[in-house]
């Protein structure tokens, strides 16, 4: 799609309204992932050098109204400021004569966070109201928050439609990294998708079997997919209602000419814990006393030989229990695969969604990748194939003749 960028401006003492997603892990009042915040120094810099007064808007949690101060961003500041290398105001509201005040008071090349806009109900209302008073602080709009994208709110959609607007930095990098991975890639392409249940990655996996050469299940979900063969998953996860619907998946991807591939051998174990005993079994011969908890070597070799083949990548979800030691080894050596692919420059790389991050920097994989979505639900529309809401409104605004 044809959006404007933040070049397509003249930035210099305009008030720039700038959707972040701060809304990041945190504990007893500090941050303990930086990482969105990071993504944004980009824009933040670009901003400032060029003279503009920069608004920043996001949400925090999920408050039910202003009474909930536990949600309030007043705490972002200073870990925005150590990240970005520049002082950061704070106001405790994001709308009225509060955030007034503090936007009038911002000099070129400075900037102010406003407080959680879901304080105000009109924010995931989408209130015309709430999103004219948001308005009023700024003379340009930049959506740089694509892992809220998914969310028709005031500050993610309505504004596009009130505002010259432009994508970030890190908006426009998201784009590009996911239209190249799935709308115009290089193939053949493989889609790598990992977790524990397919009911949550229905739509998910209806629509990669259009778009792919080669789709891995790993994790849980591959239970259910193994048992629509006839077989036998022992006492592993598997969602035996949802075994009808991998049945239609699968004659999707025959029709569309996508292989399916499961796992050949799997990491089994009768009791799970920490360092629990455990066998490796080829996949049509699992006890039924036994659960499995990852992917197999020979699962490995054989992903590794057909990513050799493949000019795109794409990848969602961990492929067995990674967060229990040594039951991350499947993820951590296909995680390492993809990575050595990528750096040879032989294949182009994204993950995203959900637990793929954790798991990546569990693998110590995460810096390898062409690019990692810090996006959880929006990585996952996207996946689906449905048109995110702060997407389709960079190009909404239509200036008055």
């Amino acid at each position: 799609m044809s959006f404007k960028t933040l070049q397509n401006f003249d930035l210099k003492g305009k008030r720039v309204l700038v959707r972040a997603d701060l809304n990041v892990p945190a504990k007893d009042g500090k941050v303990t992932d930086t990482t969105r915040i990071d993504r944004l120094k980009p824009t933040i810099d670009y901003l400032t050098s060029k003279g503009a007064k920069t608004v920043l808007l996001s949400h925090f949690g999920r408050p039910k109204s202003a009474a909930d101060t536990e949600f309030s961003q007043e705490f972002l500041a200073p870990a925005c400021e150590k990240s970005w290398g520049k002082k950061v105001a704070f106001a405790k509201d994001c709308i009225g004569d509060v955030a007034a005040k503090a936007v009038a008071a911002l000099k070129d090349g400075e900037i102010v966070l406003l407080e959680n806009v879901r304080f105000h109900a009109g924010e995931e209302k989408n209130e015309a109201t709430f999103t004219n008073e948001l308005a009023k602080l700024g003379d340009i709009y930049v959506n740089d928050a694509f892992s809220a994208a998914h969310r028709a709110h005031a500050s993610t959609e309505g504004l596009a439609h009130r505002m010259p607007t432009a994508a970030g930095f890190l908006m426009e990098a998201e784009l590009n990294a996911l239209n190249d991975a799935l709308e115009s890639p290089k193939k053949p392409v493989i889609a790598i998708v990992g977790g524990s249940k397919i009911s949550s990655k229905l739509s998910v996996l209806n629509n990669l079997v259009k778009k792919v050469d080669y789709l891995f299940l790993g994790g849980g979900m591959a239970n259910t997919f193994l048992v629509a063969q006839g077989v036998e998953v022992g006492k592993s996860l598997c969602e035996r209602d949802m075994v009808g619907e991998a049945k239609m998946i699968m004659e999707t991807a025959k029709k569309a000419g996508c292989e399916i591939i499961l796992p050949i051998d799997r990491v089994c174990v009768t009791k799970f814990g920490e360092n629990a005993p455990f066998e490796i079994r080829k996949t049509e011969a699992m006890p039924a006393e036994e659960e499995a908890v990852d992917v197999g070597p020979a699962t490995i070799a054989k992903l590794t030989e057909i990513l050799g083949t493949c000019k795109t990548a794409l990848w969602n979800g961990p492929m067995g229990v990674f967060e229990v030691k040594p039951f991350d080894k499947g993820t951590t050596d296909l995680a390492k695969a993809v990575a050595k692919c990528t750096k040879a420059g032989a294949l182009t790389s994204v993950a995203g969604g959900g637990d793929t991050v954790s798991a990546l920097e569990n693998a110590g994989c995460v810096d390898d990748f062409t690019y990692i979505s810090s996006a959880g639900g929006a990585f996952l529309e996207w996946l689906e194939g449905k048109e995110l809401p702060g997407v389709a409104a960079l190009t909404a605004y239509k200036a008055a003749a």
